[in-house]
């Protein structure tokens, strides 16, 4: 049965053990594609952000991580970040009220990547940013590691750098979409108008 919230139930196990075992984001990458923002990134939103990896590598004022699994949002207020326990596809946040959100690795795992993109674009402040860092499955790497989360029991949804970035453009944000080797990142700027 395909969990509605994606692969939630798997990763709250894993929460006390997730930092020793997952690969660190690559904090250079994340920065640089901050940098396409229009405003200054002051309140950033980790979505399906597990235990705050992604928010820690980042030397912004406010982070806060939503993730679905209780035991990832447990983990990262143990980690020292604000954490609420949300449904990407439903964020708990005002119109408007970040300026970045961030999903590093995770948009794969969403019960529903369609309506997580709409979601972050909503909540985006105009100028701000969604950066979505994800596996290409059209490379080698990509297909193994699509092929093993499946095999594992995963019900994960991989998307093409150009079908990810028309999803981003489809929920009204500017999207722009660079390859290095089997991972990605797509980044979709909100129109300050």
């Amino acid at each position: 049965m395909t969990d509605p919230l994606g692969d939630t139930a798997t990763f709250d196990r894993a929460a006390r053990f997730y930092d020793l075992l997952a690969p660190t984001p690559d904090a250079e990458e994340l920065r640089e594609a901050l940098s396409f923002a229009d405003r200054e990134v002051e309140r950033l939103l980790d979505v399906g952000g597990g235990t705050g990896r992604g928010a820690s590598a980042l030397g912004v004022r406010e982070r806060i991580v939503a993730d679905a699994a209780a035991g990832m949002t447990r983990q990262a207020r143990r980690n020292g970040l604000e954490a609420v326990r949300a449904d990407a596809a439903s964020l708990p946040f005002a119109d408007e009220s970040v300026d970045a959100v961030l999903v590093v690795d995770a948009l794969h795992h969403f019960g529903d990547p369609e309506r997580a993109v709409e979601s972050a674009a909503r909540v985006l402040r105009p100028g701000g940013l969604l950066v979505v860092r994800e596996i290409d499955p059209t490379s080698l790497v990509g297909r193994l590691v699509e092929g093993g989360e499946h095999l594992y029991g995963f019900d994960s949804k991989f998307f093409a750098p150009d079908e990810l970035g028309r999803l981003v453009a489809d929920a009204g944000l500017d999207a722009k979409f660079r390859s290095r080797g089997f991972e990605y990142t797509v980044v979709g700027r909100k129109s300050d108008e």
